[in-house]
């Protein structure tokens, strides 16, 4: 096993941010090239209306063709539990459910308050528990913008430890946190997950969406590193950010990611060679569309060599 996971998420919180719409022959090209690459967690899509998110809107479609790749786990967001339903009937490994720490986010967002979008969590959990055992997706549920907010502002370390809290009463199997805005600070970071370690078990809260917004990515997983987090998400050239979020543009660089940890001697199972490849499809499926990271423009140093 690797040391520690990398989530791709660029299909889903990438694709949802920008306004083109990325074929599906090419999403599945760019699944099968991350598992050619050693990818074994992808976040292929989200569960909502087409009218909302016409990127997604061909996620069951997405579900199914990552699925014919034996040890990947196909993950994907849902905002309720019609969209659990729909996911759970189109095979996805993992749900991932967002309760923003903000309730001006969440009414954004989602539609529905601290209290509504707990039911909806209550809904999913009954959900999955009625499947049968060997074929239950897990369930996170994700404490969204838990760092900051743009809409308002400072978001107490008391109120996401209360949420997290929530979550797992309301039968989730494990909390994320998430830094939809990019405020994230490194102490922060680390002050928080402790928090919410001791809340609720370090072994329910095991990953982090952070973005790189401000340029403090890299630095907020290093954080990460030290208070025992050992899944973070990241996005391929660094697509995406939150369309209800003001001005929260950019995941971190999956390249960019991979290559810090790997340069330490940790393990991600993932070939940075394999990897860079990838971005030839993104280039080509959309055209002129930015993408970022520093490995991919400096190339891999002379004489690196990936953990083993």
């Amino acid at each position: 096993m690797p040391d520690i996971l990398i989530s791709e998420v660029g299909l889903r919180d990438g694709l949802q941010s920008i306004d083109r719409v990325m074929t599906l022959a090419a999403k599945c090209a760019w699944i099968d090239a991350e598992v050619a690459a050693g990818v074994t967690e992808i976040e292929v899509g989200s569960f909502v209306p087409a009218k909302l998110l016409p990127q997604l809107a061909d996620t069951a479609a997405v579900v199914a063709h990552a699925r014919r790749h034996p040890g990947l786990t196909v993950a994907v967001l849902v905002p309720n539990a019609k969209g659990a339903e729909a996911a759970i009937a189109a095979g996805a490994h993992k749900l991932t459910l967002p309760l923003s720490a903000s309730e001006t986010h969440s009414l954004k967002n989602l539609r529905r308050t601290h209290a509504q979008v707990l039911d909806e969590v209550r809904a999913v959990a009954a959900m999955v528990q009625a499947q049968p055992a060997g074929a239950r997706p897990h369930f996170e549920g994700s404490v969204s913008t838990a760092f900051g907010c743009t809409l308002e502002g400072v978001v107490t370390e008391s109120k996401v430890v209360e949420l997290a809290e929530a979550l797992m009463a309301a039968g989730v199997d494990e909390v994320g946190l998430s830094d939809t805005t990019g405020y994230a600070n490194p102490a922060q970071v680390r002050a928080l997950v402790r928090a919410v370690h001791a809340a609720i078990g370090a072994d329910r809260l095991t990953g982090l969406h952070l973005h790189n917004t401000r340029g403090l990515g890299l630095a907020n997983v290093m954080a990460g590193l030290d208070v025992g987090i050992t899944t973070f998400d990241a996005s391929l050239g660094g697509l995406g950010g939150c369309p209800f979020a003001p001005g929260a543009s950019g995941n971190i660089v999956t390249e960019d990611l991979v290559f810090m940890l790997e340069a330490m001697g940790l393990t991600t199972g993932i070939d940075l060679e394999k990897l860079l490849q990838v971005r030839h499809i993104l280039a080509e499926a959309l055209p002129g569309e930015p993408l970022y990271g520093f490995t991919p423009d400096a190339g891999l140093p002379l004489g690196f060599v990936q953990a083993a």
